[in-house]
C-alpha cells in the first residue's frame, strides 16, 4: 500500500485520494462494461459497517450480495448452493399456496425456521442462476475465503483495500478506509451509478434493436404485398388475352356449325344406295 500512502501522522496512515479518485473511476467504467453485456456482480461484505448500505444499493440495481455470513463453497461448489436455495424457494411456495395447512403446528414452525434461517444467508443470491462475472469486496482481508474462490475461479475481483491490506491479491484495487460507514458509503454509490448506468445503455440497446426489427417486418410485409399484388396482375393479363383468342371473332359472329355430308359418317339419304324396294 506504500503507493497510495500519502503521509503517516502520529501511527496512522493516509491515503491519498487523488489515487483513489483514479482508481475509484476505473473500477466504475469496468463494472459499468460487465453491467452494460448482462452480466452479474456479487457485492460481498459481512463487516457490520457495511451489511445495510451494501444490501441496499445491491438491491436497488437487482444485483446479487452476501451480507450475513460466506459459505464456504459459496462459488467453488456452486451447484449444491443452489440446491439450498431451491430447497428455500419450495418452503416458501409451500407456506405461501396453503399447501402447508394439512401440516402439524410443530412441522409448519419447524419449516418457517428452516426458511427464515436458510434466507438470511441464501436470500442475496435467491436469483443467481450461474455464477457471477465479478465480485466487489468492501475488505479484502475480512473477505479472505472468497477472494480466494474467486481467484480459484478465474472471476475478476473488485474492491476496497485499506492501508493493512495488500492490493496486489485483488484486480481492481480501490484504496479507501473500508472501516468509516461514509467512506463506504461514497464508494458503494458511485459504483451502484455506474451499475445503474451500464443496465439503461443495455436496456437502451435493447430497444432500439426491437424497433429496428419491428421495422424491418412491416418494410418485409409490405414488400410481400406488393408482389403478391403485381404477380395478380401478371395472371390476369394472361388469362384475359387466351379468352380473346379462343372466343367469338371480331364480329362477334358464332362459328358456323359444319354439317356432315354424305360418306363422311352422317346419314344416307333416303332411298339412295343399298336394295330397293322389295
Amino acid at each position: 500500500m506504500l503507493p497510495y500512502i500519502f503521509a503517516e501522522k502520529k501511527g496512522i496512515h493516509i491515503i491519498d485520494l487523488n489515487k483513489t479518485v483514479d482508481h475509484l473511476q476505473e473500477t466504475a467504467a469496468a463494472m459499468k462494461h460487465i453491467a452494460r453485456s448482462g452480466k452479474k456482480i456479487m457485492f460481498v461484505a459481512t463487516k457490520k459497517q457495511a451489511k445495510e448500505i451494501v444490501s441496499d444499493c445491491a438491491k436497488r440495481v437487482n444485483m446479487p450480495y452476501v451480507t450475513e455470513r460466506w459459505l464456504g463453497g459459496m462459488l467453488t461448489n456452486f451447484n449444491t448452493v443452489r440446491k439450498s436455495v431451491k430447497k428455500m424457494q419450495s418452503i416458501e411456495k409451500m407456506l405461501a399456496d396453503g399447501s402447508a395447512e394439512s401440516l402439524t403446528k410443530k412441522e409448519k414452525l419447524t419449516l418457517t425456521r428452516d426458511k427464515d434461517k436458510m434466507e438470511k444467508v441464501l436470500g442475496g443470491i435467491a436469483q443467481l442462476g450461474r455464477l457471477p462475472a465479478a465480485l466487489f469486496l468492501v475488505d479484502i482481508g475480512h473477505e479472505h475465503i472468497a477472494l480466494a474462490e474467486a481467484r480459484k475461479l478465474g472471476i475478476s475481483t473488485f474492491g476496497m483495500v485499506d492501508t493493512n491490506c495488500d492490493p496486489n491479491k485483488i484486480d481492481f484495487a480501490i484504496p479507501a478506509n473500508d472501516d468509516a460507514t461514509k467512506s463506504i458509503a461514497i464508494v458503494v454509490n458511485y459504483l451502484t451509478a455506474a451499475i445503474a448506468e451500464g443496465l439503461q445503455e443495455r436496456q437502451a440497446n435493447k430497444d432500439e434493436d426491437d424497433h429496428s426489427d419491428t421495422e424491418e417486418s412491416a418494410e418485409a410485409k409490405a414488400a410481400r404485398f406488393e408482389s403478391k399484388a403485381d404477380g395478380g396482375d401478371d395472371r390476369n393479363k394472361r388469362g384475359g388475352g387466351g379468352a380473346g383468342a379462343s372466343g367469338r371473332g371480331p364480329a362477334g359472329s358464332a362459328p358456323k356449325r359444319r354439317v356432315a355430308g354424305p360418306g363422311q359418317g352422317g346419314r344416307r339419304p333416303a332411298g339412295s344406295g343399298g336394295g330397293g324396294p322389295r
